[in-house]
């Protein structure tokens, strides 16, 4: 008798509910299959274009339609690479998707200086929302060194190109370069490259083809910028 009933305790405490265990196997299984599509979308987004972004959507729904159209990092000038890199993130080919002497910069500056690399900017815009919370961030920091171990430096530039605003609902080079200049990506000048490049941190305040005598310094900066990474080395990971 004392067998059988010691039996019948383990068979009820093993069919009692715990919460807290079933909600922790249940996260697990969450964290889980987030990863799996978190890695399924890096590995996709390596050879096929992002056609949208959570962005572009938002601003579409705002408009009521986008000027964009899609162009490969070869149909783009040269200096316009160089020039959104002397911008946003001069020391793109010597990181792994966080420039730790910027992220040193900036919190030495109280935090009123950026220290975004490109490939998080990308992460941003591609994968995630815009916005200044905890949980962005931290999905951003988590999925920039994946992006970074499977995209090619190239690709993240080209992606870069593609997905930025230059103006209220104008994204990528190819829009751009003919919003603003009536060109295509391919014949933007240097002092072009450089204007479309100063827009970027402030697109819907700032025009390229009517710049500010502000803009217009911060362009001559960035031109210099561009041809100083071309000298040294630093363009060598994106470009032929």
């Amino acid at each position: 008798m004392a067998k059988k009933s010691a039996k019948k305790r383990t068979r009820s405490e093993k069919a009692r509910f715990r919460p807290f265990r079933w909600g922790r196997r249940w996260l697990y299984r969450l964290v889980l299959f987030l990863l799996i599509i978190i890695g399924v979308a890096v590995v996709t987004y390596r050879v096929i274009n992002p056609p949208v972004t959570f962005y572009m959507m938002q601003e579409k729904w705002r408009l009521g339609a986008l000027d964009r159209q899609w162009v490969p990092l070869e149909g783009v000038a040269p200096v316009m690479a160089r020039s959104v890199v002397a911008a946003e993130d001069a020391n793109f080919c010597n990181h792994w998707g966080f420039d730790m002497s910027a992220i040193r910069n900036a919190i030495a500056d109280g935090g009123n200086r950026g220290a975004s690399t490109l490939s998080q900017q990308v992460v941003k815009n591609v994968y995630l929302w815009h916005g200044r919370s905890w949980p962005r961030k931290a999905l951003e920091a988590a999925i920039t060194p994946l992006v970074e171990a499977v995209w090619p430096k190239r690709r993240i530039i080209e992606v870069y190109l593609n997905v930025a605003e230059f103006d209220e609902g104008v994204f990528g080079v190819e829009a751009a370069a003919r919003h603003y200049f009536g060109v295509g990506p391919e014949a933007l000048t240097a002092v072009q490259a450089a204007r479309l490049a100063a827009v970027l941190p402030n697109p819907k305040e700032r025009n390229a083809a009517r710049p500010s005598s502000w803009l217009r310094k911060r362009a001559a900066g960035i031109m210099d910028g561009a041809a100083t990474i071309r000298r040294d080395g630093r363009a060598a990971c994106f470009e032929d």
